[in-house]
């Protein structure tokens, strides 16, 4: 499998343990997906489209990239940027945010459309975020719209999490215009059903799934936090119960290790609702741990894909 995951890949400050200190490190929400993925399904393709700058920390999470067993083949360089930097903020194992991305070179990924369409030919799978979206001026945007549009026609599959983030935005009403536009090309749909529930105004997942089914999304599969996921896949609707998860820690990244071990798992012909399964299982090791990226050798799941 050929995966591309597109984004924004930051620099992370978590706090330690026990302590007021942060430890530096490196995520993003669909980089969070390809490092997954990377670690689950080795004999993966895994490379990483995004925009660095020239500095210091840009040149070291590049590193942490490649060692990461990702391509930075599509990693573009602008000189005088630099990469975005987040700081966790964790309170009974839920986690919120602070952001200084206003310099981040990421947000000139797609203004090259040739590089976006060399980018993409042969892959197997372009995977964004509307974080990806919502970080793109307009016309780098539409640019991203048009490769994806492309490499579809051209066999390869769409994967987009919605990802939610109002405050990226202009206005809510601009992100639920263009979340709804990405839905009507791309093949699998990730929401999670509190996101939309907030901003879209779902009454329940049921909800959240017919909306992007009609506006064209051939899989959509609703996250829930602990409860029931619902899905529809290839004409098929159902829902799978989730296990209960004791121990919480951190639930940073459990939409997108989730995302990473369902489509991997869709992807190698595994049923549905064993994809779901394996995406639960794989969410409910990470949030047990603290960070955004964990080790996950020792859950079975490498060898599924």
């Amino acid at each position: 499998m050929r995966f591309l995951a597109i984004g924004e890949c930051m620099a992370e400050l978590a706090p330690a343990e026990g302590s007021s200190t942060f430890t530096l490190g490196y995520a993003g929400d669909t980089f969070n997906t390809a490092w997954y993925i990377s670690r689950i399904s080795p004999s993966a393709d895994v490379s990483f489209l995004t925009a660095i700058g020239d500095d210091r920390i840009s040149r070291e999470m590049r590193s942490f990239l490649t060692e990461s067993g990702i391509s930075d083949a599509h990693v573009r360089v602008i000189p005088g940027k630099t990469i975005g930097l987040y700081m966790i903020h964790l309170q009974d194992g839920e986690r919120s945010f602070s952001y200084w991305r206003e310099n981040s070179a990421a947000r000139q990924l797609a203004a090259d459309p040739v590089r976006l369409g060399m980018a993409m030919e042969g892959q197997d799978v372009a995977y964004f975020s509307g974080i990806t979206l919502a970080i793109l001026p307009p016309a780098a945007r539409s640019n991203l719209f048009d490769a994806l549009q492309i490499a579809r026609k051209a066999g390869c599959k769409i994967a987009f999490d919605p990802n939610l983030r109002p405050r990226l935005w202009a206005g809510t009403a601009k992100m639920k215009s263009v979340v709804t536009e990405a839905a009507t090309f791309s093949d699998f749909v990730l929401p999670s059903f509190e996101d939309e529930a907030t901003w879209f105004g779902d009454r329940s997942p049921d909800e959240t799934l017919a909306r992007y089914l009609s506006a064209g999304a051939e899989t959509v599969i609703v996250k829930n936090s602990a409860a029931t996921v619902v899905y529809g896949h290839s004409g098929q609707m159902g829902e799978v119960a989730v296990d209960p998860v004791a121990g919480v820690v951190d639930t940073t990244a459990a939409g997108d290790s989730f995302n990473a071990a369902c489509l991997t798992s869709i992807l190698a012909g595994k049923a549905i609702e064993s994809a779901i399964d394996d995406g639960c299982s794989l969410a409910g090791h990470v949030v047990r741990q603290k960070g955004a990226l964990v080790p996950v050798a020792d859950i079975g799941l490498r060898a599924r894909a």
